[in-house]
């Protein structure tokens, strides 16, 4: 739990998760016999189960009962480990006011259920902070019928405060007998000095699936709610609670309970998963067929005397890569082999936008042109070439097999250079665009406001001086919101470079969001770089230089950052406060398969600190990512103040999964439970490593199944 706060405040509903979530949850894949408990994790009413969700859902939850509200995310990083992360305002906690609580779970099923033993599963709840809903708990879930499960577990902590025993662990260990006092008030340290010692409990129940919609459910339950019960709190007078569980749609779920003998409660339960598009099927523009070649026509190699082929082959190739969502930057054509640079304004899977340009130069070049090498840019740069057979493509459209046998036989490699010699489509370059649309900004967790919004309207704009030099910039027009109205002064003790961020919202009703010059460019072989100049964010100007290392074969890539930063104005205007930094970091990246991305990046933040950040993100070849990070410096726990270190939970939605259409559009959020100034880095446009990564083999072949769509 990264901390408290404890004041008499109006009851509110905890709004903080579910604006996120009504973006995240449109449709899902159908029930597995699973359920959701009141902590919104897989199990029972309030007691866990060893089921685990469908691997890699997400799931959202609100659970309401006497004076406790949670909002819960839950996402199964793999089939057998989830994670979640839960907002509650607890009424009256302590007779002390009102608590608003945030904390973490982990879940790990370490044994499958089989015809002769049950599912077992190990979970830590509440497991960072505070521990106002600590506890840990090993669970057995087992499948009597179809429909009917009977779960048994043993809790310690918060899930052994009724009827609990000696622990039986402590014939292992005399420290086992005696459960250590968490520190309550800062908050955000894991404490596993405690795990699995005091006291145990059991606990359980079973779940009949009455009909294929409703699901009802029993339970013994080990939590006392000693801390919610008393004056101004409910009276538990039963170990026992009931619960249905409704279907309203495969993705959303209801849920009535009667608890603790005196209490009435809801829940609703609402369920995604990247793997599974919202839309069935697609909307968007087929792609053209690939053209075969006559027999004895590959000799014919009359087409090089004629004048102006180039210019009609580049011309014909621009036309038709446009009407597709993409654009030619330059093209090279001789006898036997063309090469073609590509932009990519449409599809996030990466190969769809390399076979859809493969099968426009089957229907615009010569015969005799047997070899394609087909190189994505972005800003500029080549960030891969991908070569293939003319022959192959007409011989693979239809193949069973045909999207990985294209990829056995395609070559990607190192684009540096590539443009040496190439001819530019002068159209696509000295090009202004521009955009004008609504805008919506989401504070969270503000304890007199679990939610707070702002909405206006954005001009945004972009100018193309050469390939790789490029002026952008963006204004926002606050129409309405509240984020400025947050009236709690930040009590940090190191600069501020983000806990003011209130004062920014409420003083920058007209704000200059960005307005920078950038360079990208290929220092060498394998190498990327970025310079980039002005108002970087909305927050600091200055100017950011940035060197990447990323073989295209290769999983791993090594980065550096160095910034100048300058706090800028509250209003966000022109002007500049009294507070500069030099910033910088190392950064290496690992591509461990199947989507799973660690990156680790050390050295020194806007306030000043040194330390590092780790990250851990799971993507999906249709552009979802689900991810969590953690930094720390040496600021110390008590500097830092409540929270204890940064950390969050980020998320990037495709338009795409919801629409049935290709786009290269996605929505970004980052959850983090408190913004302090600790841990905090630059936010800087376009960043190397994913736009790089993106065309690079390890990715290119987890999403190659894209090629032939």
């Amino acid at each position: 739990m990264d901390g408290i706060a404890k004041r008499g405040l109006k009851k509110r509903a905890p709004r903080a998760l579910l604006g996120l979530s009504a973006l995240l949850f449109p449709v899902a894949a159908e029930t597995q016999g699973y359920s959701y408990s009141t902590y919104g994790t897989p199990g029972l009413i309030d007691m866990p189960t060893a089921q685990s969700a469908e691997d890699a859902e997400l799931a959202a939850t609100v659970s309401k009962f006497a004076n406790s509200t949670r909002s819960t995310l839950s996402f199964q990083i793999t089939p057998r480990l989830s994670g979640s992360f839960r907002y509650s305002i607890i009424e009256n906690y302590l007779s002390g006011g009102d608590l608003f609580d945030r904390s973490f779970d982990l879940r790990y099923r370490f044994l499958n259920e089989t015809a002769s033993r049950p599912a077992l599963a190990v979970g830590l709840q509440d497991f960072i902070g505070t521990g106002v809903y600590s506890g840990e708990y090993i669970v057995a879930t087992k499948t009597f019928s179809p429909r009917l499960t009977f779960t048994g577990g043993i809790g310690w902590g918060r899930l052994a405060s009724y009827n609990g025993f000696s622990n039986p662990l402590g014939v292992f260990d005399e420290r086992f007998e005696t459960r250590p006092e968490r520190e309550v008030g800062r908050g955000g340290e894991i404490e596993s000095a405690g795990w699995f010692r005091g006291d145990a409990a059991f606990f359980g129940g079973v779940a009949w699936q009455a009909t294929d919609k409703l699901t009802l459910k029993a339970e013994y339950s080990s939590d006392a709610y000693s801390r919610e019960t008393g004056p101004g709190g409910f009276e538990r007078e039963s170990p026992f609670n009931f619960g249905l569980d409704y279907r309203i749609q495969d993705n959303i779920h209801l849920q009535a309970h009667y608890l603790y003998g005196s209490e009435i409660g809801f829940a609703l339960n609402m369920r995604t998963n990247p793997r599974h598009p919202a839309v069935n099927g697609g909307t968007g523009i087929a792609p053209l067929p690939v053209q075969r070649r006559a027999p004895g026509t590959t000799e014919d190699l009359g087409w090089t005397q004629a004048q102006g082929t180039e210019v009609r082959l580049r011309e014909q190739t621009a036309a038709l890569l446009n009407s597709d969502g993409m654009a030619l930057e330059a093209m090279e054509v001789s006898a036997r082999s063309a090469t073609i640079h590509i932009r990519n304004n449409r599809y996030l899977g990466r190969p769809e936008a390399l076979g859809r340009s493969a099968r426009i130069l089957t229907r615009v070049l010569p015969a005799s042109i047997e070899t394609f090498k087909i190189v994505p840019v972005e800003n500029g740069i080549p960030l891969s070439a991908t070569t293939l057979k003319r022959s192959d493509l007409e011989d693979l459209e239809h193949a069973p097999d045909g999207a990985w046998q294209s990829y056995a036989r395609a070559e990607i490699s190192d684009a540096a250079g590539s443009l040496d010699g190439a001819t530019y489509n002068d159209s696509q370059f000295n090009r202004f665009t521009w955009s004008l649309g609504p805008y919506a900004s989401l504070s969270y967790f503000d304890p007199d406001q679990p939610v707070r919004v702002d909405a206006g309207l954005r001009l945004e704009g972009r100018y193309k001086i050469s390939p790789s030099w490029i002026i952008s910039g963006s204004v926002e027009q606050r129409l309405a919101g509240n984020i400025g109205d947050a009236t709690r002064p930040s009590d940090s003790v190191i600069p501020r470079v983000r806990s003011e961020g209130y004062i920014y919202a409420r003083e920058g009703d007209t704000a200059l969001k960005h307005l920078t010059v950038a360079h990208y460019f290929r220092p060498a072989k394998d190498y990327y770089a970025r310079v980039t100049a002005g108002y970087l964010e909305s927050e600091f100007g200055g100017v950011s230089g940035e060197l990447l290392w990323k073989p295209v074969a290769s999983r791993l890539a090594l980065g550096a950052e160095v910034n100048y930063a300058v706090q800028r104005d509250f209003d966000q205007g022109f002007g500049f406060r009294d507070y500069d930094v030099t910033t910088g970091h190392l950064s290496a990246y690992y591509d461990f398969g199947n989507g799973y991305l660690g990156q680790v990046d050390a050295g020194r933040y806007l306030a000043g600190d040194i330390g590092a950040t780790f990250s851990l993100d799971r993507t999906f070849a249709n552009g979802w990512s689900v991810g969590a990070y953690a930094t720390f410096t040496d600021v110390s726990f008590d500097d830092f103040g409540e929270g204890s270190f940064d950390k969050g939970l980020r998320f990037t939605v495709p338009l795409s999964h919801f629409l049935g259409t290709a786009s290269d559009k996605t929505y970004t959020a980052v959850v983090q439970p408190l913004t302090r100034d600790g841990g905090a880095r630059l936010k800087v446009q376009d960043r190397l490593y994913d736009s790089v990564r993106s065309y690079h083999a390890p990715e290119m072949k987890d999403s190659w199944g894209r090629f032939w769509r």
